[in-house]
């Protein structure tokens, strides 16, 4: 198995980015903000308005995931991530305003993927299913933003090794289409 590259939120290393290969897993700490789909319509909002966002997008890192309430003891309960396509419409975007990397699970858009390429951003997967093992690598969250959206809200999570893995690389390679191709191949 490939040794897991540390990556450190927000503004990670632009030249780590660069080099992290489709299928690389990775370990992210730091902070990292939350937005799911409500989210994005109203950043999309602000942004087509040209009002200021709430939040400063560049170097950051976007997490698919609307955090369940924390459990005694626990900073946050289950936080899977939620499947990234429904935020397909918006990525681009975003992408272009500096966002590094968004983490979520499934496929993306050609769109998304040729934005990645253009920008040296990266898509990162996280296991859907595990958001109970996933939630103990979150220390702690707050909301930043859109406080009304409850679990849809902005939230800054600080994280310590979080897993994940590199599905669409600065290069634009797909671990999805790569594994697919290689699978009928070797059917």
């Amino acid at each position: 198995m490939t040794e897991r590259v540390r990556i450190i939120c927000p503004n990670p290393d632009p030249g780590i980015l660069s080099e992290l290969e489709c299928g690389t897993p990775v370990l992210l700490s730091g902070t990292v903000l939350t937005a799911r789909d409500a989210a994005h319509v109203r950043l999309h909002r602000l942004i087509t308005e040209k009002k200021p966002l709430p939040v400063n997008l560049v170097g950051q890192v976007l997490y698919y995931v609307g955090p369940a309430p924390a459990s005694p003891g626990h900073a946050v309960g289950s936080a899977g991530p939620t499947t990234a396509g429904r935020m397909d419409p918006y990525t681009p975007e975003l992408l272009e305003l500096g966002v590094r990397a968004t983490i979520g699970k499934g496929y993306r858009s050609e769109a998304v993927r040729q934005t990645i390429m253009r920008t040296g951003s990266i898509y990162l997967g996280a296991i859907g299913g595990l958001g109970a093992k996933l939630s103990q690598s979150i220390r702690s969250q707050r909301v930043v933003a859109f406080e009304d959206l409850g679990p849809e809200s902005i939230y800054e999570l600080e994280i310590m090794d979080f897993p994940a893995i590199v599905l669409i690389d600065a290069k634009g390679r797909d671990f999805y289409q790569i594994n697919q191709a290689r699978y009928r191949r070797d059917g």
